[in-house]
């Protein structure tokens, strides 16, 4: 099934998958020369990548919502196993950790889309029938309200773990932290959105039934937690890898709150600041990866100087990290503004949290971009190749986003806003 909605989705995914292979050419000949890696677990990691990016395609793309879940659960389990790709006992704890916990996760999603189909088994009819999408929306009018709202419940607790909200992210971080950078860049840029997808997707099922509760409150409620709580968070990492896992749980959360508003405005800035955490976030990852091979280090206490020893990788996580810290003249700094703007309009009180949350992650942000990018040189400075053209690529857009977006593009975002509800 293919409409405007999982168009923005399949767009964005293809686009940072493709540029993210472009990266890993450069990034994992790097690792097998040092010896990191040997050609067998080359092979396989390029393997397991278009597994996953089939995965997360499939999902978008699935009528059925129980081939949905079928193909969450495979992206899920080809980056467990990328995740572990490095066999340090660092990456099997990371690996198994994510593997337990998004096994819950996805057990919660199965059984609230278990629930759908019960709800929808008197309406539709027994079969396959009561699991297509495009046959559940029409109907939706007649499901049991009670049944669907306890379906909601489930599904934000398992899909709300493969999203990396709070207090379902703890497999997050050491995700990030462990799994070779391409797969960091891909979870924070993509992953997240494809379980985001299956939230909305379900979110617009509640919304057509009457009597079911509002999905609403519930999304706001844990977007705003995820944000506060990321933001705090922040000022406590010493790797660099999860001080960005940990801005991947904040950005998150502004996006579930946005959705979580609704409104077309809401929705708006919901979308938008999806598209601009992507591609932000996956080009602040693949500079990180440069820069650990450079430094022969994620700590960052070991990292500094980076505008000297290595500028074109010190300024451009300069120019990321401005960027996803919500700086004008980039598209970050634009979707944060309708956002607060829609909701100073309707919730002031969510507002001031919303605008303290982002203030202090801010704060985070710039403190360790200081530590990193300027002041005396720390660390190694190995010789690396860096793959700057994808990190300029997503940049460019950003950039772009910030300070024109098309008509055509408004119109669309406008459209599928409304779509939402």
């Amino acid at each position: 099934m293919v409409d405007d909605l999982n168009v923005v989705f399949i767009v964005l995914n293809t686009f940072v998958g493709f540029t993210t292979a472009v990266f890993s050419a450069g990034y994992m000949g790097h690792e097998l020369h040092s010896g990191r890696h040997t050609p067998g677990f080359l092979r396989f990691y390029h393997a397991m990548y278009q597994v996953m990016m089939f995965g997360m395609n499939l999902a978008l793309v699935a009528n059925n919502i129980g081939l949905m879940w079928v193909a969450v659960e495979l992206a899920t389990l080809t980056t467990v196993v990328m995740v572990g790709l490095y066999r340090t006992p660092a990456a099997i704890e990371a690996a198994w950790k994510y593997f337990i916990l998004g096994s819950v996760g996805i057990a919660l999603a199965l059984f609230g889309t278990i629930l759908v189909y019960l709800a929808a088994r008197p309406v539709v009819g027994e079969g396959a029938g009561s699991m297509v999408w495009t046959v559940l929306i029409t109907q939706a009018r007649g499901f049991d309200p009670a049944l669907l709202n306890v379906a909601f419940v489930f599904l934000l607790l398992g899909y709300g773990t493969k999203v990396g909200l709070v207090p379902l992210h703890a497999w997050l971080p050491d995700a990030h932290a462990e799994g070779p950078t391409p797969i960091s860049a891909v979870l924070s840029g993509l992953l997240l959105n494809v379980a985001l997808y299956a939230l909305l997707r379900f979110k617009m099922l509640l919304a057509a039934n009457p009597l079911a509760l509002a999905p609403g409150p519930l999304m706001t409620a844990l977007g705003l937690l995820s944000l506060i709580f990321a933001a705090l968070m922040l000022y406590r990492r010493r790797d660099i890898k999860r001080l960005f896992a940990y801005s991947s749980i904040e950005h998150m959360g502004i996006i579930v709150f946005a959705f979580g508003m609704a409104g077309p405005l809401g929705n708006f800035a919901g979308l938008l600041q999806m598209t601009m955490h992507s591609l932000t976030k996956s080009a602040i990852f693949f500079t990180v990866g440069h820069i650990t091979q450079a430094k022969g280090t994620q700590k960052i206490a070991d990292i500094g100087g980076l505008t000297e020893t290595h500028p074109m990788l010190g300024w451009l996580l300069v120019a990321g990290v401005l960027a996803i810290a919500g700086l004008p003249p980039f598209g970050v700094f634009m979707s944060e503004f309708l956002l607060v703007s829609s909701t100073f309009a309707r919730q002031p009180v969510l507002a001031v949290a919303v605008v303290a949350g982002l203030l202090i992650a801010f704060a985070a942000l710039l403190a360790r971009l200081t530590s990193l990018a300027f002041g005396p040189p720390r660390g190694h400075n190995y010789p690396v190749h860096a793959s700057t053209l994808p990190i300029f690529a997503h940049l460019a857009l950003v950039l772009l986003g910030g300070i024109y977006l098309p008509p055509p593009l408004v119109a669309w975002f406008q459209h599928v806003a409304l779509m939402l509800g």
